[in-house]
């Protein structure tokens, strides 16, 4: 970042793109003239319903395995995030068994059909048209043996309930796709003796895609020398019109922040990393560096860059993924138990996506006094979460190339203030309450780093597991 951009101010995730494969089969054409015609505008109607969810690549209608093949090949050059199958009449799957063996999409298998309800005014005709449901039969039966992963839904295609299932699979699609492209810069080292941030780096890559790079803190030092004076002043001038800015804060630490944060962002879009983790013993130990970047750490993740603290990659890719998947990740940890209002404080060393915090209070960069990482006082921004559901999920590494996702619910309580604490925190409530919640969390391996979202998303997290292979446990 050289100057604040859109991206400064608004953290902006892309719909997903989707292409519809609608399948029929040519034996029609002679029974019916002009049904092709019109089944392929039934598929033009879908992807009109659902123009909110996602941008729509409509393929032409397939009827053999050439044509399916071909559309297919246009998908992937078109940098899709997945594919919706909908059968438009029966379709033999032997014609798209290979395909859908071959496919590295995420699929979604739509079970719809044109019409609702069967009527004692249908024909042979209405009955070909709405005959989907064998032909989706032996589309699913092709892709079970295949051993490929896919979604399904059996839903009248014009109900809310298909719309909203159908953007939780396209939202999965775009951050298991985002995912497999992923990759996580560590500057320095991970914490030393921190077992539960750990992770076999080549299974990692193998199974799910993220990839972990080691990134020497030197770069960021001379990144931070490269940073102009006027770049410095325009990220500056820009956090004194959107928050509260502490007057203890000096001139020196404000620079120190911001040529820090505009370094990071440099580096992280130049090499093409979409999430990072800096360690403060290893921003401390370099000999180079006057403070901690934690204020850089939240601006960059309410810009939509995946966050871990202390190394942990595992976390840094979640955080990314919830982004993806959701929107306005937050890295958090759980501090402490707070057993008479049966909730968790949450909170971090100072890093937390300020997009999650409250309305009615003005986020703050404050002067802080830290001795952690033996360094000066690094400005940090504080804020308490908005009060109201949320969702805590973390990534556990159970060996070779087996992944657990470990997901709770709960609520934010609007909670009384917690005046001597100088980073950004809230109470999490869990819906099962934090016994039963916490001896499940620790029963399936849950790690001490996390990503919470704001509201309800445990079915969004369910959705996502099952495209990627991942173990799916809630508590």
């Amino acid at each position: 970042m050289t100057a604040p951009s859109a991206s400064a101010t608004t953290a902006t995730t892309r719909k997903p793109r989707i292409g519809l494969l609608g399948i029929m089969q040519a034996l029609y054409d002679h029974m019916i003239p002009g049904i092709t015609e019109r089944q392929a505008g039934y598929a033009e109607a879908i992807a009109d319903q659902l123009a909110d969810v996602a941008d729509w690549t409509v393929g032409r209608p397939v009827k053999d395995r050439a044509d399916a093949e071909a559309v297919m090949r246009e998908f992937q050059h078109g940098e899709l995030d997945g594919v919706m199958v909908v059968l438009l009449t029966y379709g033999p799957a032997m014609r798209v068994a290979r395909l859908f063996n071959e496919n590295r999409m995420p699929v979604l298998l739509a079970n719809i059909q044109p019409e609702p309800a069967v009527t004692a005014a249908w024909d042979m005709a209405d009955m070909t048209y709405n005959q989907g449901i064998h032909g989706a039969q032996d589309t699913a039966n092709a892709m079970v043996r295949a051993d490929r992963p896919f979604e399904v839904i059996t839903e009248d295609w014009r109900s809310a309930e298909f719309h909203d299932r159908v953007d939780r699979w396209a939202r999965s699609a775009r951050a298991v796709t985002a995912w497999k492209s992923l990759k996580i810069g560590v500057f320095g080292y991970a914490m030393n003796d921190m077992g539960d941030i750990r992770v076999d780096e080549n299974a990692l890559l193998r199974a799910l895609g993220p990839e972990i790079s080691y990134l020497a803190p030197g770069d960021l030092y001379r990144g931070t020398r490269d940073v102009t004076d006027d770049e410095v002043r325009a990220l500056i001038e820009w956090e004194d019109t959107r928050f509260a800015v502490d007057p203890a804060l000096t001139a020196l630490e404000r620079e120190d922040h911001a040529r820090m944060q505009i370094a990071i962002e440099r580096i992280l879009t130049d090499r093409g990393y979409g999430a990072y983790s800096t360690h403060f013993d290893a921003i401390g130990d370099d000999g180079r560096f006057r403070r901690l970047p934690l204020a850089a750490a939240s601006s960059l993740m309410a810009k939509g860059y995946g966050y871990g603290a202390e190394g942990d990659a595992l976390a840094a890719a979640m955080v990314y993924a919830g982004h993806q998947l959701i929107g306005d990740g937050h890295f958090t940890e759980m501090y402490a138990m707070d057993f008479p209002s049966d909730s968790i404080l949450m909170s971090h060393m100072g890093e937390g996506n300020w997009r999650v915090a409250r309305d009615d209070e003005p986020v703050r960069l404050i002067h802080r006094e830290l001795g952690i990482g033996k360094l000066d006082a690094p400005p940090t921004f504080l804020f308490r979460y908005r009060p109201g559901p949320a969702t805590l999920a973390c990534l556990v590494s159970l060996g070779d190339e087996r992944f657990r996702l470990v997901v709770t619910e709960g609520e934010v309580l609007d909670a009384p203030p917690l005046p001597q604490l100088e980073m950004p925190y809230g109470q999490f409530r869990p819906d099962a309450g934090v016994r039963a919640c916490m001896d499940g969390w620790l029963s399936a391996g849950g790690p001490h780093h996390q990503v919470l979202n704001l509201g309800r998303h445990a079915a969004d997290w369910r959705v996502f597991c099952r495209m990627s292979g991942i173990e799916f446990v809630q508590v």
